[in-house]
């Protein structure tokens, strides 16, 4: 069962076993895909302004995200799109509301997933892949310094009031009960 609790206590529960080996892979592997297509969002709608944009890795950005994921808070900082050109803000809104999008699409997935694999062992990828997403589009929708929420807002309040919404929704289902267990095996 993973409603109600923190995967970082789930995962200590079961630390030292190969299934612990086997759920550490899939979560790299998911959050490697998450961001990847976080930033591919930014990237191609950049591009799609006709702007150069560039994806610099963060190495130890990469080691912080997959230690704080240890501790139940997932901070993601492997890396960064760089864009060159005149974006004006219109354009700077887009493309900053495109990574988030990208990790709400996924967690809808996810959570597609739980419902129509529950009590299957596949449950698992899809709920992290839910709860990651979930997790990254929330945080990134903050409207703080240099987060994608930031330059949202600061574009159009609707469409940053919207996506925050469905973010926070998503993150807090699995807290509230909102969702039925899901359940593997």
């Amino acid at each position: 069962m993973f409603r109600n609790a923190s995967f970082s206590a789930y995962f200590e529960e079961h630390l030292g076993s190969l299934w612990a080996v086997g759920m550490l892979g899939m979560m790299i592997g998911i959050v490697a895909l998450s961001f990847v297509a976080h930033e591919l969002g930014h990237k191609f709608t950049a591009q799609k302004f006709g702007l150069w944009s560039e994806y610099r890795m963060f190495p130890m950005g990469l080691l912080l995200t997959l230690l704080m994921s240890f501790v139940g808070f997932l901070i993601a900082a492997p890396g960064v799109v760089y864009i060159k050109g005149f974006v004006d803000n219109e354009q700077d809104g887009k493309i900053s509301v495109a990574g988030p999008v990208v990790n709400i699409v996924l967690s809808l997935i996810g959570l597609a997933g739980c419902i129509a694999f529950n009590h299957s062992p596949v449950v698992i990828f899809f709920y992290l892949l839910f709860i990651l997403n979930a997790s990254l589009a929330l945080f990134n929708l903050l409207p703080i310094g240099i987060l994608d929420g930031a330059k949202v807002l600061r574009w159009n309040s609707s469409v940053w009031v919207l996506c925050i919404a469905i973010a926070g929704v998503l993150f807090l289902s699995r807290l509230t009960g909102m969702l039925p267990d899901f359940y593997y095996g």
